[in-house]
C-alpha cells in the first residue's frame, strides 16, 4: 500500500510589501512610549506605576496593529491581506479587483472591499512622479522623440514614465490577479477567509478598561 503523496510545497516564498515609513514610525513611537511610561513606572508615586502599565497595554497593541502589523503577502495563488485588526486570505480566483484611489482596495468576486494598509497612497508621491514622467521623452505618431527636459543625448533610450510606488505595487497585484484569470465562483479546493486579530484588540481593550478603573478609583 503506497502512502499518499504530500501536496507539493510551494516554489518560491511569498512576494511581502510594507510601507517603510510605517514601519519606521512604529519604532519612533515604541521607544518614546517607553521611555516616557519607563519613568512613571519606576519612579512614580501612587497609582502612577500602575496607570502607566494601563496605557502600555492599551497603546502598544494598537501602535503596533497600525504600523509594524500590516503587510501584504502575496504568491501565484492567493493574497494575504494582514490589516490592523483583521487578516484576509484569499485566492486570486476569487478575487475581482485589486484598485488604489485616495486608498488601496482589494475587491472580492462576491462585492467585499477591503482596504490594504500596507500600500498607502501617497498624493505627492503621485504629482512627484506625475512632474518626473513629464520630463521624460516619449515618441510622438511618427516615432519621433518629443523635444523637452529629458531631450538630449539620452533622447534615444526611451525609458517608461516613473510612477507612484503603490501605483507600482498595485499593477504588480493587478498582474497577477489577472494572471489567475476572471472570478468563476466554483470551487477550487481554497477559500478565502477573514480572521480577526484578537491577539491585538483583547489586550488593547483590557489595557483600556484597567486605565479607566483606575482612573475612577484615584
Amino acid at each position: 500500500m503506497t502512502s499518499p503523496t504530500p501536496p507539493a510545497e510551494p516554489q518560491f516564498a511569498d512576494r511581502t510589501y510594507r510601507s517603510t515609513s510605517a514601519l519606521v514610525c512604529g519604532v519612533l513611537l515604541l521607544v518614546l512610549l517607553a521611555v516616557m511610561a519607563g519613568d512613571a513606572l519606576f519612579q512614580g508615586k501612587g497609582q502612577a506605576p500602575w496607570l502607566a502599565l494601563a496605557a502600555l497595554l492599551t497603546a502598544v497593541p494598537l501602535i503596533v496593529a497600525f504600523t509594524l502589523r500590516p503587510a501584504v503577502f502575496v504568491n501565484d495563488e492567493r493574497i494575504r491581506v494582514r490589516n490592523p485588526f483583521r487578516t484576509i486570505r484569499l485566492p486570486w480566483t476569487e478575487v475581482a479587483d485589486v484598485r488604489a484611489g485616495y486608498s488601496s482596495e482589494l475587491i472580492a468576486a462576491g462585492g467585499a472591499k477591503y482596504q490594504l494598509w500596507a500600500v498607502p497612497v501617497s498624493l505627492r508621491d503621485r504629482k512627484r512622479a506625475s512632474r518626473a514622467a513629464a520630463r521624460v521623452p516619449h515618441k510622438d505618431a511618427y516615432g519621433r522623440f518629443s523635444p523637452g527636459a529629458g531631450a538630449g543625448s539620452d533622447a534615444h533610450q526611451h525609458t517608461a514614465p516613473p510612477i507612484a510606488a503603490a501605483d507600482q505595487t498595485i499593477m504588480e497585484l493587478r498582474g497577477l490577479a489577472e494572471r489567475a484569470g476572471e472570478p468563476t465562483g466554483e470551487s477550487t479546493g481554497t477559500t478565502g477567509s477573514v480572521r480577526w486579530a484578537y491577539e491585538v484588540i483583547a489586550p488593547a481593550v483590557a489595557g483600556a478598561v484597567l486605565f479607566v478603573v483606575l482612573w475612577a478609583i484615584g
